[in-house]
């Protein structure tokens, strides 16, 4: 009875989460179903530490940079996702300002950051499974550098920011002269669902934004409240005014890139809140079930309910549900926008889910690229069915709330056209 009683509580409990998903419940990582500290993980960044300490790989050390180029190399991150964020909202924050911004690189599953003169470079990987993993890699010349996990960094990326989760996020915030944060002007984690005007506060931004306003490029000229002005930050191609270009891999910062970040952030918190839920709920179920003299699959009523919730709302999120329309052309400037789009896959009319529209919305094809992710596939199979049975129903039209009433006729045609196309584990019932 008490067995039962404490499954009961953790579902409740649970449920509490997914209504709070934007708040500030979060996930229990000690729970057996997660192990977040312990369990395996199979991440790039932690393949590469295998092969590092056992001597099968080397990495080059470059002189100003340390590992940094051969680290992007060597994982195939590309150097035009350079962004650079000149707040001071790293743990290595003495060390960065206007004039030594923090650079971040990224693809799909990692993320790479290094301050200027710091003693590590900053790692994210994310895995299938565990979610993001953080790590450190020390600068120290030699070719086989110590890569450390730190789930001390939890101490900022755990929260209901992060959809409860351990995670990446963009933070935008209002910085003075500095780059310190003023804390008392607040500030917003952003998406594609953000205005533009809420955006890349703290962050240099090259390209073009027409008419449209973001926090880019500006600073505070009061320390004690956000005397912000918006207006010379915008449209900027180059950013030499601001500090020595020649220093980074790249000279930009590019807007399109830190649009396609922050949806990719969001969208990988997403994934990890929703394995990571359904696999208690799945191990609460078990229990319960063998305690009741149950079949072993047997789902109640509200482990479905539950996991039909946290389904929709990946599935809004996918499917670009609520993003802020854009009102003028957004162009970049380091040809990450063409380098993205190749990556493909595309179907044979030359078409896939990274093109870009960048005129009305982000995507041609509304539906997020995450969607080929190791995270979805690997999403507990009730979950990924739920998801797949959704997207469904979505896209032929049989669903036609408005909850998706952006998503016009052809939309929806073209995304199920080029899911059959490029999708390997697609359900029989989406046909061919």
């Amino acid at each position: 009875m008490l067995r039962a009683l404490l499954c009961l509580f953790a579902a409740m409990f649970a449920v509490l989460g997914y209504a709070q998903l934007d708040g500030s419940y979060t996930l229990p990582l000690e729970d057996e179903s997660i192990n977040y500290a312990k369990a395996p993980v199979t991440d790039r960044v932690y393949k590469l530490k295998l092969e590092i300490e056992s001597g099968k790989r080397k990495l080059d050390y470059d002189p100003d940079l340390g590992y940094l180029p051969a680290l992007l190399k060597t994982l195939r991150v590309p150097v035009s996702s350079q962004v650079l964020v000149f707040s001071k909202t790293s743990f290595q924050a003495p060390r960065i300002a206007p004039r030594t911004p923090r650079a971040i690189y990224f693809d799909d599953d990692v993320s790479v950051g290094i301050v200027r003169g710091g003693d590590v470079l900053e790692l994210a990987a994310f895995d299938p499974q565990q979610g993001t993993i953080f790590y450190t890699v020390d600068q120290e010349p030699g070719g086989s550098p110590l890569i450390m996990r730190r789930d001390d960094c939890l101490q900022c990326h755990l929260s209901g920011r992060t959809a409860g989760i351990p995670g990446l996020m963009v933070r935008s915030i209002y910085p003075d002269s500095t780059g310190m944060p003023l804390f008392q002007a607040g500030g917003f984690v952003t998406d594609h669902r953000s205005p533009l005007k809420e955006r890349w506060g703290g962050w240099y931004v090259t390209g073009k934004n027409g008419t449209q306003t973001h926090m880019g490029n500006s600073v505070s000229r009061s320390r004690q409240d956000a005397d912000f002005d918006f207006g010379p930050g915008q449209n900027m191609l180059k950013l030499d005014r601001f500090f020595d270009t020649g220093t980074y891999l790249s000279p930009h910062s590019d807007i399109v890139a830190l649009m396609v970040l922050e949806h990719q952030t969001r969208a990988q918190n997403l994934l990890t809140r929703v394995n990571w839920e359904v696999r208690m709920a799945l191990r609460q179920q078990a229990a319960m079930n063998e305690m009741l003299k149950r079949p072993a699959t047997e789902l109640s009523e509200s482990t479905q309910r539950r996991i039909r919730n946290l389904s929709e709302y990946l599935v809004e999120y996918l499917l670009m549900k609520d993003e802020t329309p854009l009102t003028g052309t957004i162009e970049g400037t380091s040809g990450f926008t063409e380098e993205f789009s190749a990556l493909g896959p595309h179907d044979s009319k030359g078409r896939g889910l990274r093109q870009f529209d960048l005129k009305t919305r982000l995507f041609r094809y509304p539906l997020s690229y995450m969607i080929y992710s190791e995270a979805f596939d690997g999403l507990p199979a009730p979950a990924k069915a739920r998801a797949y049975e959704r997207l469904y129903e979505i896209l032929t039209g049989r669903d036609r709330t408005p909850a998706f009433a952006h998503l016009s006729d052809a939309d929806r045609k073209a995304i199920l056209e080029i899911l059959r196309a490029t999708k390997k584990d697609l359900p029989a019932v989406f046909g061919s």
